[in-house]
C-alpha cells in the first residue's frame, strides 16, 4: 500500500476559493486526487480552479453554493457524486474572522461567524457523512486554528476563538460517531497565516504598531520557534497525511502546523 497516494480518490474542498483551501487542494491534486472546489462566490472558485488546472495540468471543477445553507450542501453532494462518482475526502476550509473587541462586538457579526465557522461544518459533515457511511470509508478534514486551543493577549478574537474551539470539539464528537462507519474526522490548526484574506488585518495591525507590513510580519514570525510566519503551503503536507491511508487509524485529532507556537504558548 502506498501510504500517501491519493490516486483514484475524489475530494471536495469547501472554501476552495480561499488561500488555505486552494493550497490544500493543490497538495491533494499533486498526491493524485481529483478535486472539486466549492465556494459561496463564483469568481474565487472559478479563478482558483483555473489557476490550479494551469499549475497541475489536471482538470479542477467547481461548485457555487453557501455551506451554511443545507439545501446548497445537499445540492453540492449530488453534484459531486454526479460529476466525480464516489467522494471519499471532504475538506472544510470555509469561514472568516472579523476582529471586534468583546465589549463592543456586534451580535450579528458573532452570529455570522458561528454560522460560517461552525454551523456550515456540521451541515457538510452531516450530508457528506451519509455518503461516506454508504461507502464504508471517508476522510473529513476541518480547518481549525491554534486559537481553538490557546487565546490571545490582544483583543478582537472572542468570536474567532469561540468558533474554533467549537470546531475542535465538533471534530472529536464526529470522530466518535463516524468511526464505526470507517470514517475519520480530524482537524488542522494552523497559526496565523499569510493568506490574501489577512492582508487588511496585517495592514491594520502594522499601522497600529507604527511599522510597515513587512516589519510587522517579521516581528510576528519571531514569536514562533521556527522564526517565521506560516504560509498556506505549510498546511498541504498535513492535509495529504489526513486524507491518505497513512492516517486510517487516526481520528478525533487536531494537528498543528504552527511553527511550534502551541509548544510554547
Amino acid at each position: 500500500m502506498k501510504l500517501f497516494d491519493l490516486t483514484g480518490k475524489n475530494a471536495v474542498i469547501v472554501g476552495g476559493g480561499g488561500g488555505l483551501g486552494k493550497a490544500i487542494a493543490k497538495g491533494l491534486i499533486e498526491a493524485g486526487a481529483k478535486v472539486l472546489l466549492a465556494d459561496m462566490a463564483e469568481e474565487p472558485a472559478k479563478n482558483a480552479a483555473a489557476e490550479l488546472s494551469a499549475a497541475t495540468g489536471k482538470e479542477v471543477i467547481y461548485f457555487v453554493g453557501n455551506a451554511s445553507n443545507e439545501a446548497d450542501v445537499e445540492a453540492l453532494v449530488a453534484d459531486a457524486k454526479k460529476r466525480m462518482g464516489v467522494v471519499s475526502i471532504l475538506v472544510n476550509a470555509q469561514g472568516f474572522n472579523k476582529k471586534q473587541d468583546a465589549l463592543d462586538i456586534e451580535v450579528d457579526t458573532f452570529t455570522q461567524m458561528l454560522s460560517a465557522n461552525i454551523t456550515s461544518l456540521m451541515i457538510t459533515a452531516k450530508h457528506f457523512g451519509r455518503h461516506f457511511k454508504e461507502n464504508g470509508y471517508g476522510k473529513i478534514i476541518n480547518l481549525s486554528s491554534v486559537r481553538g486551543r490557546i487565546a490571545t493577549y490582544g483583543t478582537g478574537n472572542a468570536g474567532y476563538c469561540a468558533t474554533k474551539g467549537a470546531v475542535d470539539m465538533l471534530t472529536k464528537q464526529l470522530a466518535s460517531e463516524y468511526g464505526p462507519f470507517g470514517v475519520t474526522v480530524n482537524a488542522i490548526g494552523p497559526n496565523i497565516t499569510t493568506t490574501p484574506a489577512m492582508v487588511d488585518i496585517f495592514k491594520m495591525r502594522a499601522g497600529q504598531a507604527g511599522v510597515t507590513v513587512e516589519e510587522y510580519l517579521k516581528q510576528q514570525g519571531e514569536g514562533n520557534p521556527m522564526r517565521r510566519m506560516g504560509t498556506p503551503e505549510d498546511l498541504a503536507g498535513t492535509a495529504i497525511f489526513l486524507a491518505s491511508p497513512a492516517s486510517d487509524f487516526m481520528t478525533g485529532n487536531i494537528l498543528y502546523p504552527d511553527g511550534g507556537l502551541t509548544a510554547i504558548g
